[in-house]
């Protein structure tokens, strides 16, 4: 047995002592772990904790791990969103395929998990909204996905928002630049897999009435091609706007979560030609600055509300103390008087449903809502208090039979 891995990998070691001549379904072991929120797939997935980490092993042929091990490091250098590639265990015996060992995305859900426990109204448009952007995000990269469907995304809270994570590469394919061919046919796939994977919704009643799974999945072309257009579109510019119309287009590109690769003008009779190459963006400036300031780790919809409660803080000190309070100064203080009190009050056995970053801008988000009610400002601590009472315990729990009071992932035995 062989387990091909990149570094930095050393939690992962402990895997090694897993049951890997054994036929996957077959497995017991007291490390297992069984997801309740998990996507359907045509392959055997087990879910394994080890060393305080959780990893989704899936077995597959030799070939297709190994395209898929390196597919999905690709993603990974290019900032597309996916699941995080270990390793691939290979030579695990006769009649045995190999094992693909991804890292489990933490506070992710599924689309099916969305529909059945919807919590801010119907998730459709956010699900299409995510799942065209990573479309898009990975035909900006130069790959072709092959089997976009909803089935094989994650989808994880961002205050608000939803963003998707591709989970399944087997059939992706890499190259320099992709035509409008190969787009389109993309976009088609999607939009026959989704369809279909609506209608199985509806069959099972779960999807609300007024939605109809043929007219959604066409949605998905619309959503698109207005994307794309908005991102790659050239524009003729008069020279005395050049300036204003260029920065405005490149705002735009950065709020959308975007990057200009580069930029090219060309003279013609009617004015300049703007041609932009648009690339994924890194990580984004929101994200980067809350964790510069605080060493908090969020998604970017997240660290731009939790920034703007840093703001508000950051002005509350001023006047207080009447006199200028520095940036790294007021960011400290919130971070210990405001943040921190919140997560840790966060009761044990709600722990892990979903990221500490979500629940603060979902305290932030009911804290308004009481306060409308009271006609005053109900204060956070009475915000969080009511929240962890009356609108947590409602998101559903990712682990089967959930998570102990100890914080520990819950294991069973078997297949």
């Amino acid at each position: 047995m062989r387990f091909v891995f990149s570094p930095p990998a050393d939690e992962a070691a402990g895997l090694l002592t897993l049951p890997f001549g054994v036929p996957l379904e077959q497995w017991e072991d007291e490390r297992l772990v069984e997801i309740r929120q998990r996507g359907l797939s045509r392959h055997v997935v087990r879910f394994v904790a080890e060393g305080g980490e959780l990893y989704a092993l899936k077995a597959l042929s030799e070939r297709l791990a190994r395209r898929e091990y390196r597919l999905l490091r690709a993603l990974a250098e290019l900032n597309v969103p996916a699941v995080e590639v270990v390793g691939i265990v290979v030579d695990r015996g006769p009649d045995l395929d190999a094992i693909l060992v991804t890292r489990f995305l933490e506070y992710s859900t599924t689309y099916r998990a969305l529909f059945s426990s919807p919590r801010v109204g119907q998730p459709t448009d956010r699900l299409l909204d995510a799942l065209v952007e990573l479309l898009v995000r990975l035909h900006l990269s130069g790959f072709f996905w092959g089997d976009c469907s909803l089935s094989n995304t994650l989808f994880r809270y961002d205050a608000g928002t939803l963003g998707a994570y591709l989970v399944d590469a087997e059939t992706s394919e890499q190259h320099p630049v992709l035509t409008d061919g190969q787009r389109n046919w993309d976009v088609e796939l999607a939009v026959e897999r989704v369809s279909g994977e609506l209608m199985d919704l509806q069959a099972g009643e779960l999807l609300p009435d007024d939605i109809d799974p043929l007219e959604t999945g066409e949605e998905i072309q619309h959503r698109y091609e207005a994307l794309w257009e908005e991102l790659t579109r050239e524009e003729t510019l008069r020279p005395q706007e050049q300036r204003h119309r260029i920065a405005k287009r490149l705002r735009r590109l950065n709020d959308l979560g975007f990057d200009a690769d580069e930029l090219e003008l060309i003279s013609t009779p009617e004015g300049s030609q703007l041609r932009i190459r648009t690339k994924v963006a890194e990580a984004g400036q929101h994200s980067a600055q809350l964790f510069r300031q605080t060493g908090i780790t969020a998604d970017e919809h997240q660290a731009r509300r939790l920034l703007n409660d840093i703001a508000s803080f950051h002005g509350y000190l001023e006047q207080k103390s009447h006199a200028p309070v520095s940036e790294t100064v007021a960011a400290h203080r919130w971070l210990e008087e405001v943040y921190d009190p919140v997560v840790e009050a966060i009761p044990i056995r709600l722990r892990g449903r979903l990221a500490p970053p979500e629940i603060f801008h979902e305290i932030l988000e009911h804290r308004w809502y009481l306060s409308e009610q009271a006609g005053r400002d109900v204060g956070t601590t009475a915000a969080a208090n009511s929240y962890f009472e009356t609108v947590l315990p409602t998101v559903p729990d990712p682990l089967t039979p959930g998570t102990d009071d100890t914080g520990e992932f819950s294991r069973i035995l078997g297949p």
